[in-house]
């Protein structure tokens, strides 16, 4: 349990998340030992889609959007699904957690057209990042390096970015997003055990 006492927050609507980019990254973090917690737009049960098309599994939430502190996770992860990524970009209270962890340094992560809320919250000019292949102008236009790779893990900019392209590229974004922590949690020991 390598990332045990760490918590990660995934950010969704409340309709049209891809549900292997949730689910996925979710279950590979807490058989690391991390604590998972969803927040929601609304305190609703989350109605996922498989390919952005057909009704896939239910996911309860544990906390809202509005409700979300910061302070109290080490890592957000931002999920795609054209519809979720669509309204969540556009969500003013998912746009300041997003801000919230980048202006603290901690690990940002999205995956597929998740990136849209990343550029909605101002974290991703001057970056390496990658996305589903059509939000590329978007993300260069807002001053991205955009890269065409399964997973892109750029620690340059004062927060590690963690971004993937789409599902099939989910078992290297997953432990990318598990790397970074293991990263941070050992530097994080050391650090202690020096001024400790």
């Amino acid at each position: 349990m390598t990332l045990d006492g760490t918590h990660v927050l995934f950010l969704t609507t409340n309709y049209g998340i891809e549900q292997d980019e949730l689910k996925r990254p979710m279950a590979h973090l807490r058989s690391a030992g991390a604590h998972v917690t969803v927040a929601a737009k609304r305190d609703e049960p989350v109605l996922t889609l498989v390919s952005d098309r057909r009704p896939g599994a239910v996911v309860e939430p544990d906390t809202t959007l509005a409700q979300a502190a910061p302070a109290e996770y080490d890592a957000v992860v931002v999920p795609g699904g054209t519809v979720n990524a669509d309204r969540l970009r556009t969500d003013g209270q998912a746009q300041r957690l997003v801000a919230a962890f980048a202006a603290a340094g901690k690990p940002v992560a999205a995956i597929c057209h998740g990136p849209w809320l990343l550029l909605e919250s101002g974290v991703v000019g001057g970056r390496e990042i990658t996305s589903y292949p059509s939000l590329r102008t978007d993300l260069e236009n807002a001053g991205a390096n955009w890269r065409d790779r399964k997973v892109v893990v750029d620690t340059s900019g004062g927060h590690p970015l963690i971004t993937s392209r789409r599902p099939a590229d989910l078992d290297a974004f997953s432990a990318a997003i598990v790397d970074v922590l293991e990263r941070a949690a050992h530097a994080g020991a050391g650090s202690r055990a020096v001024t400790g």
